[in-house]
Order: structure tokens, then sequence, then C-alpha cells
């Protein structure tokens, strides 16, 4: 590997946080436009199909991850991780072409391989181009950067919606309505993927150019494809079960029941998982390495990232979720409260990198799980009579907290193995992460979709059922008179709002449980030595 002087690592490593920015970005934009999203190409009957266009990409984010890790070990991070950025930018081109649910579902997975790819890559370049203290703040930079991403997508996806009007161009330019142009380009929505495409290139050029003659180092191995595929069937599996539960609803015609498929998916995750962990130990170079888990530290920071996920998805799709459908509010209202969770966590994430010089490692992450808990707990008391500030100040809160535990578990993690498996140790606390979130988004998923088929059973249940859920003075007038329909959006207002005490408390007490495995951090991590000798490995 050949050594960089202080200039050229920070210039690379503003490089790979762009990466990590863009893949960041991706997550949060999608979010933003999902509403439009599932309204043209789904509609909400199909819920919990649609809710694959996120959690496809998170699981194929998650397998891509460890599979990135080894390729970067084996390979050196270079060209992973220009591969990445051009596999994401193709797979941004296809989503925004797509004109079925079906194919965007396909084109976010292909997106999902390449930004799954950037951030252990880039966690991994990071760690092999900064030594001792400048470590742990290199980490923290490409921590904030992934968030910053997050920051920007809520104003970036709202500002599309808002400003971007393809329909009104093509019309100046004599497109017709209905062509297979104007397809291509409308709605608005198909630009929070387009707008991809010029950065995806502006960021390959410039990494190709800024890495010119550098690389990580490289050691002999093989990629395991069958421990890759048993992961990826052990996700499948806990997620579509995850999803199902609670429909009653077999496909039309006669299809499967929903229950027996939800039953063989978890079947399939529960066979999949042992033989993962007993492939894991035979094979010299796994695909996720269970050894690495005799580290009571590694353990510790992975089981951090798991929890602290399920609570990040809540706080993301609960907030969407309230502004949306309690406060009434679109893009604009929803790119202040995502956007404040998003740049508040950005913000710890740098914090972090500084501040564990001074107080170590379980204290801050410690101090970030109280803030992060605390914040689901007044989200749990939302109504609506909630003002956007006050959401967007508790969102900041969680935000902040959950920024403060990033840098400390990466960094446990990559200091408990030696240098050869960084790329696979700062994978698996990813994964850990991303895998909480798609379990919290897909309970989130199966809860939501059960409710909307409650409501929509009971005020439909007979000609007259909307009534009972209406005052009595507008009990005489039909269901679709505007008081009538005003009154029903109160009261289903009020039905959201009580949702959400129940899933923010259940993601505050998961949340807390990551304190048992927080107190078995390091009071003072090894970061702080001068670089040397590694750490050995398990």
């Amino acid at each position: 590997m050949e050594q960089r002087s202080s200039g050229e690592a920070v210039v690379l490593l503003a490089v790979l946080g762009a990466g990590v920015f863009l893949a960041g970005m991706e997550l949060m934009v999608t979010a933003v436009a999902l509403p439009a999203i599932v309204g043209d190409v789904a509609g909400w009957t199909r819920l919990r199909e649609a809710s694959w266009i996120i959690n496809g990409y998170l699981l194929v984010y998650v397998v891509a991850m460890p599979l990135a890790g080894r390729l970067g070990d084996l390979w050196g991070n270079r060209r992973p991780f220009l591969a990445a950025i051009a596999i994401f930018t193709v797979g941004s081109v296809l989503a925004g072409a797509s004109q079925s649910l079906e194919q965007l579902i396909a084109a976010r997975l292909v997106q999902a391989v390449g930004g799954g790819a950037l951030v252990p890559l880039a966690t991994s370049a990071a760690t092999h181009l900064f030594e001792g203290h400048a470590r742990p703040r290199a980490l923290g930079v490409v921590g904030a950067l992934t968030f910053l991403g997050m920051a920007a997508g809520p104003f970036l996806g709202a500002a599309i919606l808002d400003l971007v009007h393809p329909d009104a161009a093509l019309a100046r330019l004599g497109v017709p309505a209905g062509s297979a142009i104007d397809s291509f380009f409308t709605p608005a929505w198909r630009w929070i993927f387009y707008v991809n495409v010029p950065v995806g290139i502006i960021a390959l050029v410039v990494a190709w150019a800024a890495s010119s003659g550098w690389d990580t180092p490289r050691r002999r191995g093989r990629v395991d494809l069958i421990g890759g595929a048993l992961v990826a069937i052990a996700l499948v599996g806990t997620l579509g079960a995850l999803t199902l539960l609670g429909s009653q609803q077999a496909a039309a015609g006669g299809g499967l029941d929903p229950t027996l498929v939800a039953g063989a998916l978890a079947v399939a995750a529960l066979v999949a998982i042992p033989l993962a962990v007993v492939m894991g130990l035979r094979v010299r170079d796994p695909f996720l390495d269970p050894r690495l888990f005799r580290r009571p530290e590694f353990a510790a920071a992975a089981l951090v990232s798991l929890l602290t996920g399920y609570g990040l998805a809540t706080a993301i799709v609960g907030a969407a979720v309230f502004v949306d459908r309690v406060l009434y509010g679109g893009p604009d209202v929803q790119r202040v409260a995502l956007g404040s969770l998003a740049a508040a966590t950005a913000l710890g994430a740098l914090v972090s990198g500084w501040a564990l010089r001074a107080l170590g490692l379980r204290l801050v992450t410690l101090v970030g799980l109280a803030a992060s808990v605390v914040g689901l707990a007044v989200m749990a008391g939302w109504t609506p009579d909630t003002t956007i500030p006050a959401a967007a100040g508790t969102l900041a809160l969680f935000g902040f907290g959950f920024g403060l535990t990033v840098t400390p578990r990466s960094t446990a993690a990559v200091n408990a193995v030696e240098a050869s498996a960084y790329g696979a140790a700062a994978s698996v606390v990813t994964v850990a992460r991303m895998a909480g979130m798609a379990v919290g988004l897909a309970i989130l998923t199966a809860y939501g979709s059960t409710t909307i088929d409650r409501l929509y059973d009971q005020v439909y249940a007979n000609a007259d059922a909307y009534k009972q859920f209406i005052p009595v003075s507008l009990r005489d007038r039909p269901l679709h008179d505007g008081l009538v329909v005003a009154a029903l959006e109160s009261w289903a207002a009020r039905e959201a709002a009580q949702i959400m005490v129940g899933v923010c408390l259940l993601a505050a007490v998961v949340t807390a449980l990551a304190v048992v495995p927080a107190l078995l951090l390091r009071a003072r991590g090894r970061m702080l030595a001068t670089a040397g000798a590694p750490v050995p490995g398990p």
C-alpha cells in the first residue's frame, strides 16, 4: 500500500465521504417521495407490496455490505469502491425509468448493491488511511457524511417534488402526454432517482483520479457465496414473515393464504440461520464470520448497532407517517421533520469522533442511548395538536443521541480485529444496524397495514357504518359530504396518533436494551494508542 501524505489522505477521505453521502441521501430522499410513488405505481391497497421499495433496498443493502467488505480485504478497496458507485448510478437510471411497482422494486435492488457496498468500503479505507488519534476522527467524518446525506435527502426530495414539473416542460416541447418519452420523464418522483446520475458520474471520475496509485493491502482468500446465499435466505424469510403478520387476505383468484406463506418463510429463516453459523465456522473466509463474535467488545458493538437500528427505523417511518397522516403535512413539512432528525444524527456522529478521546467508548455510547430513549418516549406522546417545531426538536434529540453511538461502535469493532479484517468488521457492524432497521420497518409495515385494513373495514362495514365515527350533527349527511370527510379525517388522525404510543414505546424499550452490551465497551478505546502492532484477530 502506497503511503499517502496527510493532505492526500484528507482528499481521499473526502472522496470516500462523497460515496457514503450519496448512499445516505438515497435512504431518505425515497422516504419523502414514497407517498407519491405508491399512489402512482401501486395504490395504498398494496402497501405490503409497496413496502419492498424500501425493505427490498435494505435487504440487498445488508447482503451487499459483508460481500463488499470481504472483496475489499481480498482485492483492495479501490476497485470495489469504483464499481459500487457505477452500479448505484445504473440502478438510479433503472429506478427512474420504472413503469410498474415490480420494475421499481427490481431497480431498487440494483441500487442497493452499489449503495450497500459504499459504506463498509469507505469505512475500511478510512481505517487504513489514518492511525492513532486521527482514526476515530476519520471514522466520525465517514459516519457524519453518511447521515449528512440522510439530512440532505428530505430537502432534496421535497424540492424536486415541489419545483420539478417535467410534464409542463415536455408539453412546451410538444411531447404528447402518455407517450414513451413522457412516461420516462414524468411524474416528478422519477427525478429523485435521476438526480443521482450526474452526481454518481462526477463522484466516479473524481474517485478514480484521486485514488490513482493508492489502494489498501490485499490478501489471498475466497468469497463465501454459499454463506451469502444462506444469509440472504435468512433475511428474506425473516422480513417476509414479519411483513405478512396480520394479513388476512389471500391473493386475488384463490392465492396462497398469507399465514401459510409467513409460516413457510419463518421456517426457511430458522433453518438458514444456524446453517449460516455452521458454515461460517467451517470455512476459512466466511461471508459473515461468527468467530468475530468471540471477542466480547466486537459482539457488544454489533448488538448495539442492531438494537439502535430498530429505533432509527421507527423514528424515520413514524415521523413520516405522523406528519403525513396526522398533521397532514406535505413534502415541505416532512423535510423539516426528517431533515432535523438526519442533521442531528450527522452532528452527533461528527461530535462522537472527537468526544471519544476525552470520554471513551462506553460513556459516549451511554449518553447517546439515553438521548435516543428519551426522544422515542417523547414521540410516544405526540397528538394531533403537536406542532412541527416540537416534533422536529424531538427528532433532533433522538438523532443526536443515535449519532453519538455511531463512531464508538465502529471504532470498537475494527479495533477488536487484526488489520486484514477491518473491512469485514466494519461491514458486520453496519449490517447489524441495517438489519435492525429492516426488522423495524417490516414490523411497522405489518402493523400499519393491519390497522389500515381494520379502520377501512369499520368505516365501510355497511352503508351507515361511518356514522358512528362522526359527530351526531353530521349523521344525516352522505359519506362523501365535505364535512363528513373532514370529520372522518380527524377521527383517522386521532387513531393514527394512538398507534404512535405503542410503536414508539416498544422502540424505546428495544433501544434501552442496548445499554447492556454498551457496558462491555472499553472505557478507553485502543484507538487512542499509537499505530503499530495490530490488535490480534479472533
